[in-house]
């Protein structure tokens, strides 16, 4: 079974330093025009991650991704109106 993953979005100020962080979770993305890292890592190692995270330099802000929370399942309540435009 799958471990329970969170995902977090580290700002940080030096991409070379933050390759580091694959020590951490699971490196998705490195933004290299933005300075941010997508990293994943498993839920019930969260907090002292984010201890850690938090001591390093380079690291300038962390978010919490909500990607895992939105609704993904959709419902087709509307009728489809390309039919009526069509040639």
């Amino acid at each position: 079974m799958l471990p329970e993953r969170t995902g977090y979005i580290v700002w940080v100020s030096d991409l070379k330093a933050a390759r580091g962080l694959e020590r951490l979770g699971t490196v998705h993305y490195m933004s290299r025009k933005l300075h941010y890292v997508v990293l994943y890592m498993n839920a019930d190692k969260v907090e002292d991650n984010l201890k850690q995270l938090h001591r390093l330099s380079y690291v300038r802000k962390i978010e919490r991704s909500y990607r895992n929370e939105i609704k993904t399942e959709y419902s087709k309540d509307v009728e489809d109106k390309t039919r009526a435009y069509s040639i």
